[in-house]
C-alpha cells in the first residue's frame, strides 16, 4: 500500500512540475504582449516556441495590398519567383522580392479573402482561406517561431496559427485548421504567359525595405537552418528542397531534384511538372540572380478527367521532419 500510495505521490508531483513549467511559458508570452490569447488551450509545447528576432508585426504584414497591371511592371526579372494564385478570372502575384520583407498579404482575390504566407526559413510559401468557421480573419507575424517557422496570429482572437501546417497552436481558436488554396510558386515569366492582363503586387512605400534584395544571403546552400532544435532528416540534406502535397490527409513528400531530373512525375492521379527558369530567393544578393531551382505545377485528376491545381508548398527537407515525421521523403 505504500509503495502505491508513494507512486500516486511521485505521478500527482511529476504533473504539478508539468503544470507550473506550462504556466511560466505562459506567463513568458503574456509579458511579451500576448495577454489576450488563451494558453489554456494549446496543441504544443511553449518551450518550442522561441523568438525570432522581430517583436510582434516588427516583420509588417501588408493589409492594403497595392496593384498594377503586369503588362506595366519593369521592376521585376524574367526569373523573379512569384507566389500566384487566380481566383474567378482574377489572377494576381505576389512577389517573394515584396514577401521576403512582410511575410504576410491579408487580401481578397476574386471575392476570397485569401492569406499570402511566406516563411524565408522554410521557404514555405503556402496561400490560406481567411474564412475559419465562418468568421473573416486577419492575420500578422507575431515574430516567433517554432522549427523555424513562422508563427502567425490572426487579430480577432490573438490565437496563434502554425504557418506550415495551418493549424492553431494556441488560443481560442485551436482545434481550427485554415484551408489550403490552390497557387503556384512560380517564375514571372511564367505568370505573365498565363495571364498577361494579370495584376502584381507593388510595394506601397517602395522606399520601405530593399526590396529585390535578399536579407537571408546563402541560406538554402547553408549546412544547416536558423534557429532550428529539432531532428534531422536522414539520407537527405535538411535544406534539400522537397515538393510537399496533401491528398485525403495524406501528407506527400518528392525531393526537388528527383522531380527536375524527371521534368515530370506520375502519383497516382496526381501529375507533377518542373520547368527551369526561376531564382532561388534565399541564394544571393539580389533575388533575380539566385540560381535556377525552377517552377513547380501540381495538379490532381478531377471527375471530369481534366486535371487542376491543388495546393503544395516547396520547403527543406527538415521542415517534413519537423513537422510530419515518419513522412518518407521520395528520392
Amino acid at each position: 500500500m505504500k509503495l502505491v500510495t508513494g507512486i500516486i505521490a511521485a505521478f500527482f508531483l511529476a504533473s504539478l512540475a508539468v503544470t507550473s513549467l506550462a504556466s511560466d511559458e505562459a506567463e513568458r508570452f503574456v509579458r511579451m504582449g500576448w495577454s489576450n490569447t488563451d494558453f489554456s488551450r494549446t496543441t504544443v509545447p511553449l518551450s518550442e516556441v522561441m523568438s525570432g528576432g522581430p517583436p510582434r508585426d516588427g516583420i509588417p504584414p501588408i493589409d492594403n495590398p497595392q496593384f498594377q497591371p503586369a503588362s506595366s511592371q519593369k521592376d521585376l526579372s524574367a526569373k523573379d519567383p512569384v507566389i500566384s494564385i487566380e481566383i474567378n478570372g482574377d489572377a494576381r502575384a505576389y512577389p517573394l522580392r515584396i514577401l521576403i520583407w512582410h511575410e504576410i498579404v491579408n487580401d481578397t482575390v476574386g471575392g476570397k479573402p485569401v492569406a499570402i504566407t511566406y516563411c524565408p526559413l522554410c521557404n514555405a510559401a503556402i496561400v490560406f482561406d481567411r474564412m475559419v468557421d465562418g468568421e473573416l480573419k486577419d492575420f500578422g507575424t507575431t515574430g516567433l517561431l517554432r522549427n523555424s517557422d513562422l508563427i502567425m496570429y490572426d487579430r480577432q482572437s490573438e490565437s496563434w496559427w502554425q504557418q506550415f501546417t495551418g493549424k492553431a497552436i494556441a488560443g481560442s481558436q485551436v482545434g481550427s485548421s485554415l484551408k489550403f488554396m490552390p497557387a503556384r510558386l512560380e517564375s514571372w515569366a511564367d505568370f505573365t504567359n498565363r495571364f498577361p492582363d494579370g495584376r502584381v503586387l507593388v510595394p506601397n512605400n517602395p522606399g520601405f525595405r530593399n526590396y529585390g534584395r535578399n536579407p537571408y544571403v546563402g541560406y538554402d546552400s547553408a549546412a544547416s537552418p536558423f534557429l532550428y532544435r529539432g531532428k534531422m532528416p536522414e539520407g537527405i540534406s535538411p535544406m534539400a528542397r522537397v515538393v510537399v502535397y496533401r491528398i485525403n490527409g495524406k501528407v506527400n513528400a518528392i525531393a526537388l531534384s528527383m522531380l527536375s531530373k524527371a521534368e515530370e512525375l506520375m502519383h497516382g492521379n496526381v501529375t507533377l511538372k518542373w520547368k527551369a527558369g526561376q531564382a532561388s530567393a534565399l541564394d544571393t544578393g539580389e533575388i533575380a540572380e539566385g540560381r535556377d531551382v525552377g517552377s513547380i505545377i501540381v495538379q490532381k485528376k478531377n471527375a471530369s478527367g481534366s486535371y487542376e491545381d491543388i495546393p503544395y508548398d516547396v520547403t527543406f527537407a527538415f521542415v517534413v521532419e519537423a513537422f510530419e515525421p515518419g513522412t518518407v521523403i521520395k528520392k
